[in-house]
């Protein structure tokens, strides 16, 4: 991370409403590794890298277009 002064955490539902994803499916892509892990805020409290999703989204975007040209 180059310039940690620059990331911010996002919550859960900015994560949901950015990807469409629902909780259920977001911690199953956390569980086989294939969706960034969140970062720990507190006890009960947890976030994600905005950086992190932005990047996974436009990592699906090619896997998207190719699927859909079968």
């Amino acid at each position: 991370m180059d310039n940690i002064q620059n990331e911010k955490i996002i919550r859960l539902r900015e994560v949901l409403d950015r990807t469409g994803l629902s909780r259920s499916m977001a911690y199953a892509l956390i569980e086989k590794e294939q969706f960034p892990r969140p970062v720990s805020l507190g006890a009960r409290a947890v976030g994600w890298l905005s950086s992190q999703i932005d990047a996974w989204i436009t990592s699906r975007i090619p896997t998207s277009r190719q699927a859909s040209s079968n």
